[in-house]
């Protein structure tokens, strides 16, 4: 097993920043990668990072990391309610997955309450903004050091 974190972005997070600020906050994909980083970097891991709005190359992503990768950090946006697809390809991961939510998708619509990945993930972060995304990451370390 390798020494980073695959943090993986589904569709339309590249729009993070101006995309309903009043739902996603104002800081953008380009603030999240760098918290990821800077948080990895402190547990002595490197931080791959990738948004897609094409699935196709998130599940080849995936397929490509699955064995190598120290644990999954994964805001896969609308396909987490959507895509078994998605889903498949998570279930072959060998390491820690940790589902984020930037907003509180249970306060949403009821569309949103369901996710076809909160079962297979090691753990679920909703609601806590970017820092989710940290949170994500210290969670994957102390599983590691477990």
């Amino acid at each position: 097993m390798s020494d980073f974190i695959a943090v993986l972005n589904g569709p339309n997070l590249n729009l993070l920043g101006t995309r309903e600020p009043a739902v996603y906050g104002s800081d953008t994909l380009a603030r999240v990668e760098h918290l990821c980083t800077e948080t990895a970097e402190r547990y002595g891991l490197a931080v791959k990072f990738l948004q897609t709005n094409h699935e196709g190359e998130m599940l080849d992503r995936i397929h490509q990391w699955r064995a190598e990768a120290a644990g999954f950090v994964v805001n896969a946006g609308a396909w987490t309610h959507t895509s078994i697809a998605l889903r498949d390809a998570l279930v072959t991961v060998e390491s820690p997955l940790l589902e984020v939510h930037i907003s509180n998708v249970h306060a949403r619509e009821a569309f949103r309450h369901h996710s076809y990945l909160s079962d297979i993930a090691a753990g679920v972060i909703v609601g806590c903004g970017i820092q989710g995304y940290q949170f994500a990451i210290e969670r994957i370390a102390a599983l590691r050091e477990s």
